[in-house]
């Protein structure tokens, strides 16, 4: 995790989420009531979205409404939050920002998150489920297929190498396409053609591909597989992840003898 190193002195009561897969988190960790803000992204869990006070969006915190909210705790993230908003942010209550670019990176913000809100048993169950999940023996599903997963139409963007989405695809035993650009590149039809990906994923989010988007990239790229496949089950690294492994054997599954 990055800088400032977050102690307390007794287990948070008031606790502000900026971030949707660690706030599915603190609920999975069973910390209810003690969970006092969320963003309007953290869809998960439903209950939570209606009834938690909404502190604005991850890139756009209302710095008021968290002020308001007398937070002893705020959990934000280096890639989902701004930097200038963490800063100010410092300035209201300790503030403890993840940095995630692989699966180790996940399971240590879930015991470390367990460990700040006391919760650190369950939230070893829940690393461990997931490690058992992402098993070499469980996990690669693929081999010797190229691919390219997308997040963004317009312009076209793709998840590159230094990413969580990258390291998840290799634990499949994807090649990625674009494993030599760094973060998120942009590309064209040309490059992609080019690449000639084995498959082609369009994620849900943060842009929601549809049918049509599918019926276009086939169009384009009439060799690959293209596949619409739920974002929040490649990208959301906290406790989601528990349940990515049985999803990832039903969306590849038909393909898995090639």
């Amino acid at each position: 995790m990055i800088g400032h190193e977050v102690v307390l002195e007794q287990s948070p009561q008031r606790i502000i989420s900026l971030v949707p897969s660690q706030t599915e988190l603190l609920y999975d960790l069973g910390l209810g009531e003690r969970v006092a803000g969320i963003t309007k992204f953290c869809i998960h869990p439903e209950s939570w979205l209606r009834s938690k006070t909404r502190i604005g969006g991850t890139k756009t915190v209302n710095i008021d409404k968290v002020a308001a909210l007398q937070p002893d705790l705020i959990i934000a993230n280096k890639e989902e939050n701004t930097k200038e908003d963490i800063e100010r942010l410092r300035a209201i209550a300790p503030v403890w920002t993840s940095d995630i670019l692989n699966l180790e990176d996940s399971l240590e913000m879930i015991l470390r998150i367990g460990a700040l809100t006391q919760t650190a048993i369950k939230a070893q169950e829940i690393a461990d489920n997931i490690r058992r999940d992402f098993n070499p023996d469980h996990m690669q599903l693929l081999k010797d297929q190229r691919v390219a997963y997308f997040i963004w139409y317009n312009p076209l963007m793709a998840a590159g190498s230094h990413t969580f989405l990258h390291d998840i695809l290799t634990r499949l035993g994807f090649e990625n396409v674009f494993s030599t650009m760094s973060r998120y590149p942009q590309t064209q039809w040309q490059e992609l053609q080019a690449l000639a990906p084995d498959y082609v994923l369009l994620s849900s989010e943060p842009f929601p591909f549809k049918e049509k988007h599918l019926l276009e990239f086939s169009e384009k790229l009439p060799n690959a597989r293209i596949l619409l496949v739920d974002g929040e089950l490649f990208s959301w690294y906290g406790s989601r992840l528990q349940h990515s492994l049985a999803y990832f054997k039903k969306i590849f599954a038909p393909n898995l003898s090639h």
